[in-house]
Formats: C-alpha cells, sequence, structure tokens
C-alpha cells in the first residue's frame, strides 16, 4: 500500500486521540451530545474515524485551546473553523447572551493558577453585573463544560475542579440566601440520590426556581429514596427535583428514578434534571425531565397555569 493511500484510510479511536489530543470519553461524549463526529464502525465494532473528521477534531482542539466553546465549533464546517485559527472569522454569541469565550478563559486561568479568593471574587462580580439569571445561563453553564471538558482531556486535575466548584458554589449561595422568601406556590423539594454527591447542579436548580417564585426546601445529596419520600410528606411539597451530574452511574438513573416515583403520591410531581445521559435514554412514567436550565421558567408556568384551571 502506498503511503498517499493509507494516509486517506480512517483512524480508531486511539489514533484519534493520539493524533488531537482529545480523549476517547471527549470523543464520546460529543458523538451523545452534538452528533459529531459520526464514526463508522470496522467488522468487529468498534469505532473508525474518517480523515476529514479527525482533521476538523484536530482544528477544533487548536480553537478549544484559545478558549473556545466546542458547542459553538462542532456545527461549523472545516473551512469556518480554519478561517477562525488564522483570525480572519468569528464565533457569534448566542440568544442567551453567552459571555464571550475571552471572559470564560479569565476563569479558567484564574482555576488553573489556584488563585480561589480571585475566582470566587471575579464569579461574585460577573453575577452583579448579569443578574442571577443570565449569570447561570450565560456564563456558569459554559464555563461547567469547558471545565468538564479541560478535566476530560487531562488540562485540570481533580483538585482543581474541586477549587472552582466549591467557589462557585459559595457564591450561588449567598445569592440564594440573599433573595427574599416568596412563599409562592409550587413547594419544591431538591435532593439527588445516593451515590450523586454532586451538589453544583441542584444549588443552580434552585437559584433558578427561587428566581421564579417558587418555595425551595433543599435536603442537601444523597438521600435515601425512603427519606425524600418522608420529608415530601413531612414538608408537604408540589414536587420532588432530583439533580443528575455526569459522574452518575448513567444506568442507574432509571432506576432511581421509578423508585422514588413509586414512594411518592400521585400529586406530587417528579422532576429530573442535569447533564446525565441517563435520564434521555428511557424516560420513567411520571417523571418529567427539565432538559436545561431555561426550561425551568416555562415548567413552573405550565404547573401554575394547571393549579389556576383546577
Amino acid at each position: 500500500m502506498s503511503v498517499q493511500a493509507s494516509n486517506q484510510l480512517p483512524l480508531s479511536i486511539s489514533a484519534v486521540e493520539r493524533d488531537t489530543g482529545l480523549s476517547k470519553d471527549t470523543l464520546r461524549m460529543w458523538e451523545r451530545r452534538y452528533r459529531f463526529p459520526q464514526p463508522a464502525r470496522d467488522i468487529h465494532g468498534e469505532r473508525i474515524y474518517p480523515r476529514e473528521q479527525v482533521e476538523k477534531l484536530r482544528t477544533i482542539k487548536r480553537l478549544m485551546d484559545r478558549g473556545q466553546r466546542p458547542g459553538k465549533l462542532v456545527a461549523l464546517p472545516l473551512q469556518a473553523l480554519q478561517d477562525l485559527c488564522t483570525g480572519s472569522g468569528e464565533v457569534q454569541a448566542d440568544a442567551q447572551g453567552e459571555a464571550p469565550a475571552a471572559e470564560l478563559l479569565v476563569f479558567l486561568d484564574l482555576i488553573k493558577s489556584h488563585r480561589v479568593a480571585e475566582l470566587r471574587q471575579q464569579l461574585s462580580q460577573g453575577l452583579m453585573r448579569q443578574g442571577l439569571h443570565h449569570f447561570l445561563t450565560g456564563t456558569v453553564g459554559p464555563l461547567n463544560q469547558q471545565v468538564g471538558d479541560a478535566w476530560r482531556n487531562g488540562q485540570f486535575q481533580i483538585f482543581e475542579e474541586h477549587l472552582y466548584t466549591e467557589a462557585l458554589q459559595g457564591v450561588l449561595r449567598t445569592a440564594i440566601s440573599a433573595m427574599p422568601e416568596a412563599g409562592r406556590p409550587p413547594r419544591i423539594l431538591l435532593s439527588t440520590l445516593p451515590g450523586e454527591q454532586h451538589n453544583l447542579g441542584l444549588l443552580m436548580a434552585e437559584a433558578m426556581f427561587a428566581l421564579d417564585g417558587a418555595t425551595c426546601i433543599s435536603l442537601g445529596t444523597q438521600t435515601p429514596v425512603w427519606d425524600i419520600a418522608l420529608a415530601a410528606k413531612a414538608q408537604n411539597v408540589d414536587i420532588v427535583a432530583i439533580s443528575f451530574s455526569a459522574a452518575f452511574a448513567a444506568a442507574q438513573v432509571g432506576a432511581g428514578l421509578q423508585a422514588l416515583r413509586d414512594q411518592l403520591p400521585d400529586g406530587v410531581e417528579v422532576w429530573a434534571g442535569g447533564s446525565n445521559p441517563g435520564l434521555r435514554r428511557g424516560r420513567v412514567a411520571g417523571v418529567s425531565v427539565l432538559e436545561s436550565l431555561e426550561a425551568v421558567a416555562p415548567a413552573l408556568a405550565h404547573w401554575r397555569a394547571g393549579r389556576e384551571h383546577n
């Protein structure tokens, strides 16, 4: 086989990882989340990547190293990505007022250099400038994704991701505690199931619920299903909200939600959200999945409209 012909052969996932610097986990996650890359399969069922996709992945990685978000890049054709690399193109901000890449890069640099006090100050200032809603959807959401990608790519250590999470949780707790208690329905009980120790998604959901005037009662993380049910009855709640991070075992999401649904009265709704792919694999009857933070306000409006008509 000639060198030219061999250069046209598709690459295995291991070869793509070595070639692009993107980990196997990242490649699989993008395939699920963004529908790119779209590998074929060899005779053994293993992923193989066409050369043109590898070139696009390589270009995306260069742009990510400059602070761009992969979610904005994967939809662009290769030529547009190459124009961005040479400075002749531009990625437009989205309609939600997402923070520009340069601003997110500042946060990433503070995390990597372990300047925790400055990080907390910058997060607090961003919150004050943007307001809580836009801060959550336009800055925290994209920043969470970039921090997660950096950890998966080996650019961040686990302790650096923890430094960021703790700083952000402190900022969000302060913001939530400063909000007046509206006392409006629905009454929402928030928690995670055993095995889910990540609290950031829960805090973000609580902030969005509180912004819309809902009454929130948080149990924190890793509450047994039976205790969630007891608390829901004791607190006379309308909704139980459960958060699942990507770290939770996706195969256990459905079973956990089903067990919770079975323990609660029919009149108590179950809402679930987070970045875990298990939420999208198989829906559980009687459980509503909120696809994003932006889905919170419409879901609350729908719930309230239903009660007004009863």
